[in-house]
């Protein structure tokens, strides 16, 4: 503004100057040394060189070919790529402008109003283009190595081959299931395979599928996300990862998956859907896997939904084999290997772990069901050194602390349910929960039907419109008291005082089910339902032989 100000007052000033000059010599004559003359003249030359020097400010204030502003408005945060315009340097800036404040880059000033800069960081020209001519490097690959003990799951990788293989832009399957059911497992192997042939530039054929890169993503929290989207930018341009922030790196990485196809990426232990969202908001192509123990919300992103379930007979032995006896052993070593699996329910990551402790400790499947039976708090809560440190408690534990914020009842029902058996449990028992003393707000139909609903959709539980079940080792874990404690402190879902109430609840609410008539009892074909109650009954009455809570528990433990 000063500068075009000077050029138009430096302008007027010479213009009139020299108009007035030739109006006073034709009336006066021209005569040398004329003190008005002399007058004129120098303020023609003084307005002539004002015009010029505002045109030098004007020209210094603008800026050069290629160069943009970055202008951050009220309460608004930006960072990004600011040029300079000499193409020797780029500015990676970040700022927050308050109430009116400005900030603003032209030519080779920075301009600031109101405003501090609180980072400003200066990269070589060479290493920042757009993320459009950023080419992944050959055999770019992250994926964990626990894929490496494998068994089964044929049909399990061909319909996620078939989901990710389908037409479209973005391509989105959701893996989901109990937690410990070998998800993560399930989405590592697929991904490592198709990026070993991707790495080593393999092709089977035109079905063959094949990703690059392929990037693995702890998904568990929105910040996890967005330091894997960095890790991602860093590893396509590793000049960039001491210069920009885990922000930009992960934007820039977020933009080069908008921009590429061929690709694939995991998203690994989903709680939320929202935490992935703003990166399935702005991927047009590409292939996504999500695993999560969350069986809902996918729909959001068009996504194919798998459930995953626990593993065969067959498969359960064949891993616990392959981990207690990786060398071949006699079947003597590995006697009662089918009871051990089923008491496990099969479920591979509880399989897994009892066949680690059983190589460290050099025990039988058969010794490691006694230890079971004796300490089921001890064995469910340890781990053999050097394996996952994650145990089937300490993941429901997590899984619980989420459902039961805002739906303490599911904590509840899930110690419930843990008293019958591991078979499909009528939910019509659950029905009268709310007319039991003490239950009569927090069961109320809505409630229940809401801690339902959150279980199931958890995997926790598996719901019908008529039955509700129970995974055996779910219910074994939320039964058994935690009463020896972890470094950050005793399972909140395992009180020894819950669990007792919850036998006691269980137990009135069969009461309330069954016949009046104990003849009735004694002829469950006979009685209304009684051929699917028959089962539960047993399992309560087996956990109650020890224990009496009134005259129910009689007349369950007679009949």
């Amino acid at each position: 503004m000063t500068g075009r100000v000077l050029i138009w007052a430096g302008g007027l000033t010479a213009v009139a100057s020299v108009v007035g000059l030739i109006v006073y010599f034709a009336v006066q004559g021209f005569h040398w040394g004329d003190t008005v003359g002399v007058i004129g003249a120098v303020v023609g030359i003084a307005g002539l060189l004002l015009a010029v020097y505002g045109m030098i400010l004007v020209r210094r204030d603008q800026p050069a070919g290629g160069e943009r502003s970055v202008h951050i408005g009220q309460q608004a945060t930006h960072e990004g790529m600011v040029s300079t315009g000499d193409g020797a340097i780029n500015i990676q800036m970040k700022g927050t402008a308050s109430g009116h404040g400005n900030v603003y880059q032209a030519g080779r000033d920075q301009h600031i109003d109101q405003r501090t800069i609180e980072r400003q960081t200066v990269l070589p020209d060479d290493v920042v283009w757009p993320v459009a001519e950023v080419e992944a490097p050959p055999g770019l690959v992250n994926v964990p190595g626990h894929q490496h003990v494998f068994v089964g799951r044929g049909d399990e990788l061909e319909e996620l081959d078939t989901a990710l293989r389908a037409p479209g832009g973005v391509v989105v399957a959701a893996v989901h299931g109990l937690g410990g059911v070998g998800k993560s497992t399930l989405a590592a192997r697929y991904a490592a395979v198709h990026a070993v042939q991707a790495a080593t530039e393999e092709r089977a054929g035109p079905d063959e599928t094949v990703f690059h890169p392929v990037w693995w993503i702890t998904a568990d929290t929105a910040e996890a996300v967005q330091a894997g989207l960095a890790g991602l930018a860093a590893a396509l341009q590793p000049e960039l990862k001491t210069a920009l922030d885990v922000e930009a790196l992960a934007e820039r990485g977020l933009a080069w998956l908008g921009c590429h196809e061929g690709w694939l990426v995991v998203l690994d232990n989903v709680n939320d859907p929202a935490h992935i969202a703003p990166l399935m908001d702005r991927t047009m192509r590409g292939r996504v896997l999500v695993t999560s123990r969350l069986g809902q919300g996918w729909h959001r992103f068009g996504a194919k939904v798998l459930r995953l379930d626990v593993l065969t007979e067959e498969q359960a032995i064949d891993l616990l084999t392959q981990i207690a006896a990786p060398n071949g052993t006699n079947g003597a070593v590995l006697d009662g290997s089918a009871e051990l699996v089923a008491e496990l329910g099969f479920l591979p990551l509880a399989v897994e772990q009892a066949a680690a402790y059983l190589h460290q400790n050099q025990l039988s499947p058969r010794q490691y069901l006694q230890l079971l039976a004796a300490s089921p708090t001890a064995v469910y809560d340890q781990t053999a050194e050097g394996s996952d440190a994650r145990t089937i408690a300490r993941i429901w534990r997590i899984t619980l602390d989420r459902l039961t914020t805002g739906t303490p009842l599911a904590g509840d029902l899930l110690r419930i349910l843990a008293w019958y058996a591991p078979e499909a449990v009528p939910r019509a028992l659950l029905d009268g929960l709310n007319e039991l003393k003490g239950w009569e707000e927090s069961a109320a139909p809505p409630l229940l039907q809401a801690a339902l609903g959150k279980l199931a959709a958890y995997n926790m539980i598996t719901l019908t419109p008529d039955t509700v079940t129970v995974h055996r080792l779910v219910q074994a874990v939320a039964r058994t008291p935690d009463d020896h404690g972890e470094p950050g402190g005793a399972d909140p879902h395992r009180q020894p005082e819950a669990i007792t109430a919850s036998l006691q609840t269980a137990n009135q609410l069969m009461y309330r089910t069954v016949p009046a008539d104990l003849a009735d009892i004694a002829d469950p074909v006979g009685w209304s339902g009684g051929q699917q109650l028959m089962p539960h009954m047993d399992a309560l009455g087996a956990h109650l032989l020890t224990v009496a809570y009134g005259p129910w528990t009689s007349l369950l433990l007679t009949s």
